[in-house]
């Protein structure tokens, strides 16, 4: 896979158990650009090698005044450099592809896994957290995905100048074969405390980030209620929590770099000690030692790839945890389905609730609690909102859980209280799989879009079709009820088999409220539409009206009937809070 080739077509399913095992899959399915970095890395580190014998063997071809030696000396350096600057480019090009198409799959993974989920993805995993790994920890598996070729190329060179020393210069080359291997590995007993910290620091981050969206989602209220400051205050504690954290991981990682360049230092007096007394000695010849000596040079460079190795596993470790949690969830059942053709139609029925919506017809949802009521809107939809286990939504009889997911999106389209309006055009904002049976103006017209149209073309320049109008990034220059009434129109236009809107009118005024209700019901005739709302404009235009208290379905007619008969109905759209509380207190009492 070549960077121009992205995305992938199919990024695979992950191996999401735990996070060695999630980077270990990432590996194996680049095998064939780890190899090709494997290859040129060995090109490039072994050339870098064999620098220090040219140079030795050019030395000893001067003191010996032997101008065929030297000469030959002088090809082989250029091969030399010849190799090392063809394998660093290409080492370097076969590295950054393989950081980014590992990066890109996990991207392209996490897209898949938000898409199947949708808005339950957030009830499951903080935002912040998928914030963060959508974002820089995409980065560090990446990192460590790519890091891993190069570390074995650096670490096989290691070993082959080793053996080479050996057999060139046995007195010294034994020197540099036992300080070499202890070079390496004189950081590992430092590495978990720098793993811990890494890990505290990342957890501080992640900390700090969800914060931070919570605290952007809700700036709004915060400055209606006086709470920015509190929440700023809280913020600015957070993220120094992580710059201390980040503080002391550094320090432990200093410490290791240190290391990396003090015992090298160490090695090469040893070197030197022991080189010249053997010269002084006559056993060994000043090109010999000169080789000896450059070549333990040389090694500080592949030898800096243990320590990175190291910090890149330290680093990707807890990136690679945070995004095997979110793609090991999973739907109620299966995400691929369990059936196969196309949807089915007639009732939707939630037997978690008792809640039935028959076909055709316009139910109106009641539900005094709005977020246990957007709780059911999502599990209509087939979006399960926990993970507990909980029966699944049928439609037609068949489970919406055991269908493909595309049918069952293509059958079911819930709309949220909050919808996004994405930035472009009007007309691309209407660019949705749809049925063909819906116009775009009727859509737009059954929710009372006029206005907003007309908004529209006034702030765009040269805009003549409001289609054409552009919109704004999430609708921004829009008001909450404009913004509202698009998104209606949107839902209207797909026209699916089942559409459930969650307080589609909650920011408009009642003139157009009516006329929405009115517009929906016309547009929606033969098709099955369940409402959650306590609007009375709504409710009265009904099919069917639904209580439900306590995430069950306490009583079912029509609004007139409900709103009379009813006490907790009545309490919920009229607000007659005090005077029911009482009317319920005396029936308990009665009972």
């Amino acid at each position: 896979m070549q960077i121009q080739d992205l995305p992938y077509p199919d990024p695979g399913v992950p191996d999401a158990r735990s996070g060695p095992r999630f980077l270990w899959w990432l590996f194996r399915n680049q095998l064939g650009g780890q190899l090709r970095s494997l290859a040129w890395g060995l090109v490039h580190f072994l050339s870098v090698s064999a620098l220090p014998f040219c140079v030795g063997f050019a030395v000893q071809a001067v003191v010996d005044r032997s101008g065929t030696r030297l000469a030959l000396a002088g090809g082989l350096l250029v091969l030399a450099c010849a190799g090392n600057a063809i394998g660093d480019t290409f080492l370097h090009r076969a590295a950054i592809t393989n950081w980014i198409t590992a990066a890109a799959r996990v991207q392209q993974l996490l897209a898949r896994k938000a898409s199947t989920l949708g808005s339950a993805l957030t009830r499951r995993v903080a935002a912040g957290e998928v914030v963060a790994v959508s974002t820089g920890d995409v980065e560090k598996i990446g990192w460590f995905v790519e890091a891993v070729s190069r570390f074995t190329a650096a670490a096989l060179t290691i070993l082959l100048v080793c053996v080479g020393l050996v057999v060139y210069q046995p007195s010294l080359g034994v020197v540099v074969a036992v300080g070499l291997p202890v070079l390496a590995l004189a950081v590992l007993p430092l590495l978990p405390r720098a793993t811990r910290r890494a890990d505290f620091q990342r957890e501080k981050a992640g900390r700090a980030t969800e914060l931070a969206s919570d605290t952007v989602a809700g700036l709004r209220v915060l400055r209606g209620i006086g709470g920015e400051e509190l929440f700023l205050d809280r913020y600015r504690s957070a993220s120094q929590e992580v710059r201390h954290a980040a503080v002391r991981s550094a320090r432990m990682w200093s410490l290791i770099s240190a290391i990396q360049v003090l015992l090298p230092g160490l090695l090469l007096i040893a070197v030197v000690w022991h080189g010249v007394g053997l010269a002084r000695e006559g056993r060994i010849s000043v090109g010999e030692l000169v080789t000896v000596y450059s070549s333990v040079m040389v090694m500080t460079y592949p030898l800096r790839h243990f320590e990175e190795i190291a910090m890149a596993y330290s680093f990707s470790r807890p990136s690679a945890r945070r995004a095997a949690r979110v793609l090991s969830l999973r739907r109620a059942t299966s995400e691929d389905g369990s059936l196969a053709g196309t949807a089915p139609t007639g009732d939707l029925y939630d037997p978690a609730a008792g809640l039935l919506a028959p076909a055709g017809r316009l139910t109106a949802v009641v539900c005094g609690d709005p977020d246990a009521a957007g709780r059911l809107a999502e599990r209509l939809g087939g979006h399960p909102s926990s993970t507990e286990e909980e029966p699944s939504v049928l439609l037609g009889g068949v489970p919406l859980d055991e269908l493909p997911l595309s049918a069952a999106r293509t059958a079911v389209l819930v709309q949220d209280k909050d919808p996004v309006l994405l930035s472009g055009t009007l007309r691309e904002l209407l660019d949705v799989p749809a049925s063909g049976d819906v116009d775009a103006r009727e859509a737009l017209t059954a929710a009372q879009c006029e206005d907003v149209l007309a908004a529209l073309v006034q702030g765009s320049l040269g805009a003549e079709d409001p289609l054409d109008a552009r919109i704004t990034e999430r609708g921004r220059s829009l008001s909450g009820g404009q913004r509202q009434r698009l998104a209606l129109a949107r839902s209207l236009f797909t026209d699916p088999e089942v559409l459930v809107l969650d307080e589609p009118t909650s920011a408009v005024d009642s003139h157009t409220e009516a006329r929405i209700a009115e517009g929906v019901r016309e547009l929606r005739a033969g098709r099955t539409t369940v409402v959650f709302t306590s609007s009375p404009l709504l409710l009265d235009r009904a099919d069917r009206v639904v209580l439900v208290h306590e995430g069950e379905v306490v009583a079912v007619g029509v609004h007139r009937e409900l709103v009379h008969k009813e006490p907790r109905y009545r309490a919920v759209v009229t607000r007659e809070t005090e005077s029911v509380l009482e009317e319920l207190e005396e029936i308990e009492e009665t009972a």
